[in-house]
């Protein structure tokens, strides 16, 4: 089972790529979980997220894996999810739809892309460390990059559409 939620069922597979992959599949279960319960159940699941993935990629890790095989991608849902914290958040704010905000939607998936892919100082100290909380954590200093990107795009599309 580990093996499978590392993978996030099988997406990890995927190529080319798999990383992508798994920021797409993350998307709209972010959707499905901001629908749900708005931002704090999509905040939760972040949580719940990176812990299960910590513990599976290190019991895939002790059982023989290689520290962070590209079809490990359960780190990239972690990650992106942060990455759409901003818009999540924004949305309820705003008393509007999340797929409204588009624009963060599709600024969020690429800023964590490039982060997640050009690996800024942050990002490359955590990928330099061994084990599966390290394989996590990565993704999420890329998703908070991201996030802060969001926000400070959205900040001054607001201010400039005022």
């Amino acid at each position: 089972m580990t093996y499978w939620i590392a993978t996030l069922f099988g997406i990890g597979r995927l190529s080319p790529a798999p990383g992508t992959w798994g920021s797409l599949a993350a998307l709209p279960l972010a959707w499905g979980l901001h629908q749900l319960g708005g931002f704090w159940l999509l905040f939760a699941a972040t949580l719940g997220v990176f812990a299960l993935g910590a513990w599976a990629i290190e019991a895939e890790i002790q059982g023989g894996a290689e520290d962070d095989p590209s079809e490990f991608v359960i780190d990239e849902v972690a990650g992106q999810w942060i990455a759409l914290w901003p818009v999540s958040y924004g949305a309820v704010f705003a008393n509007v739809d999340i797929l409204a905000l588009w624009p963060g939607i599709l600024t969020a998936f690429l800023a964590f892309r490039l982060f997640d892919i050009w690996k800024p100082a942050p990002v490359a100290w955590a990928d330099a460390k061994r084990g599966g909380i390290w394989v996590m954590m990565d993704d999420v200093i890329a998703g908070w990059l991201a996030a802060l990107v969001v926000a400070i795009l959205a900040a001054v599309a607001h201010l400039w559409l005022i």
